[in-house]
Formats: C-alpha cells, structure tokens, sequence
C-alpha cells in the first residue's frame, strides 16, 4: 500500500479517488495536486513509482493542512469558539446544530437519540 502523508491509500482504485482517503483532500484538491505534479489521475496508486509519490508527498506537506495538523486546527477554532462564548460556541457546547438548522423537529445526528418524557396523561383538572 502507497503511504502518502502518513495515510496508506488504497492501492487497487485511481489516484484521484485513492488522494481523497486522506484527512483535507477532497476532489478540487486531489484534482490540483495531480495537475500540478504531472501525475495522470487515472493511474492506479499501486502503478505509482516511488518518485511520483515522493513529489505527490513533498507537495502536499509543503502547501496543505491535512491529517493531524487539520484536526487540531478545528479543534482549536471550536475550542475559541467556546470559549469566548459566542453563540456557535454554545451550540457546540450543548451538542445542537451550528449553522441554523432547525430543531424542532429532525437534528437527530446532533441532538442523539429521542429522550422521552413523561407527561400529564390522566391527570384530570
């Protein structure tokens, strides 16, 4: 298996789509890097020689974030967001959606599974 950044890639799909398994690639990048390096993106990653994924490497450490470095960027932007108590910060912090997506009804993903809670039934007034 070709590593690449610290990520092994798969080696039996295309390069353009084998680029995407790492962390801060997605298709516009993965396109760039192959453009940019003379690489042709149908070419499985096993076929890559050793110094086409050397410069597929030496670019991407020099020019983007990815893997390690990526996620603690984000962690730390969500960790200000936080702490300087802005409203996207608390919603991080109560675990509800950010981007002002309603709640009302759906945000399952965010919100976890439904609590349900006991109400008034039978009870005459």
């Amino acid at each position: 298996m070709p590593r690449i950044v610290g990520v092994d890639i798969p080696e039996r799909k295309q390069i353009r789509f084998a680029l995407r398994y790492i962390h801060g690639i997605g298709p516009k990048v993965a396109d760039d890097i192959l453009e940019r390096t003379g690489v042709a993106p149908t070419k499985r990653a096993s076929d890559l020689s050793e110094n086409e994924v050397a410069t597929i490497a030496g670019l991407i450490d020099a020019e983007y974030i990815v893997e390690g470095a990526l996620r603690r960027q984000v962690s730390q932007n969500i960790a200000r967001l936080k702490e300087i108590r802005c409203y996207r910060g608390d919603r991080h912090k109560r675990g509800l959606p950010t981007r002002g997506q309603r709640t009302r009804s759906n945000a399952r993903t965010r919100k976890g599974r439904k609590k349900t809670v006991a109400g008034k039934k039978g009870v005459k007034g």
